[in-house]
């Protein structure tokens, strides 16, 4: 059993680099919810709403901004931004094992595979020919490598991960279980009634510190390669299609499909279940909301929606059938527009004769 993990505030605070009030040596062994948490938990408050919860609180210490201190009678790390250091402190109590450098006997390895003794291989693994993986790279079980991929430093891939073949990986990459990258894209020709499949010729690369999450598929390109820039995160159950390009340090949440050779600009935020056409250029900076339907090129920065929002059944049903008259609504109101320009134009009074 591995021995529990422990830190002082005292440390924690070093660590978040964070003003601390309460006593440094008072032991905190995990982490937990603000309403959960317990005397030797670390809790954190982001979301002003929650501030009601403080006076009741059980934690060891808070995780707070300065303003809040006063609402809580316990110890504080206080901070500028409390889930940012919430995030940062979390991996000091991963549970996660520890991988063993090596290769397991079960894994089937290609002779001029180029494997670092860094690295660990789990059971069950294959890796193809050709394929290239760097130190520190954790290969989880039933994982397939593709031949001539080359996988960075420090990376992890969680059981049953697929890389095709011509896949390049940077430093410190996470896929979770299920992930899929290189598959073909999605691609044909029309023959009449028929289809023609069309080759899918290119690869992926993917970027330093990128996360793709389970189930989440990143098609090959067709000719060019689809390209993940350094940063990039990736929540479950993406579609990513083929010649996609994704610029540094944007994000995805869970159920987005791209269609193929979209390309998204840097620190764009798109919501759940957005969906976007293909062949579209997002410039930077572009936060799309849930469930937003992108058609067209977006070159402005800022916050785009579609879509509507929450309504009862009835009162959403209503306005549902209203959609249906617009065109019609549109019509009559140009219409009339047009009459009063021309009823305008009656009653002007007649120019005075000089």
């Amino acid at each position: 059993m591995e021995a529990r993990v422990e830190f002082t505030l005292g440390q924690l605070a070093d660590h978040l680099g964070a003003d601390l009030k309460g006593d440094p040596q008072r032991l905190v062994r995990g982490l937990a919810p603000l309403q959960e948490a317990g005397p030797e938990q670390l809790t954190f408050l982001v979301d002003g709403k929650y501030r009601r919860y403080l006076p009741d609180c059980r934690a060891g210490g808070v995780i707070l901004k300065p303003d809040d201190a006063g609402h809580f009678a316990g110890a504080a790390l206080l901070v500028r931004d409390p889930y940012l250091a919430y995030a940062r402190v979390s991996h000091l109590f991963e549970t996660r094992p520890a991988a063993v450098p090596g290769i397991h006997p079960t894994a089937t390895v290609a002779a001029d595979a180029r494997v670092d003794p860094a690295a660990s291989i789990g059971p069950y693994v294959v890796i193809e020919p050709g394929v290239s993986i760097a130190s520190g790279t954790v290969i989880g079980a039933r994982c397939f490598i593709g031949a001539r991929s080359q996988i960075g430093e420090g990376g992890w891939l969680a059981p049953g991960v697929t890389l095709y073949h011509d896949v390049i990986v940077g430093r410190r990459v996470v896929m979770q279980s299920g992930a899929v990258v290189g598959g073909e894209g999605f691609g044909f020709a029309r023959d009449g009634s028929r289809w023609v499949k069309i080759a899918q010729l290119g690869g992926v690369v993917i970027g330093d510190d990128v996360e793709i999450g389970a189930n989440t598929t990143v098609d090959r390109g067709a000719l060019a390669d689809t390209r993940l820039e350094n940063g990039v995160k990736l929540d479950n159950q993406i579609m990513i299609g083929h010649n996609v390009q994704v610029g540094e340090d944007t994000a995805m949440a869970a159920c987005v499909g791209i269609s193929g050779s979209s390309k998204i600009g840097r620190r764009c935020i798109i919501g759940g279940a957005v969906g976007m056409a293909g062949h579209l250029e997002i410039c930077d900076d572009v936060h799309f909301t849930g469930m937003t339907m992108v058609t067209r090129s977006i070159s402005q920065p800022g916050a785009y929606s579609s879509g509507t929002g929450i309504q009862p059944a009835a009162e959403w049903r209503r306005s549902a059938a209203r959609f249906h008259q617009l065109d019609d609504m549109a019509r009559r109101l140009q219409q009339l527009e047009k009459q009063l320009v021309l009823r305008q134009v009656d009653d002007k009074p007649p120019c005075s004769e000089a």
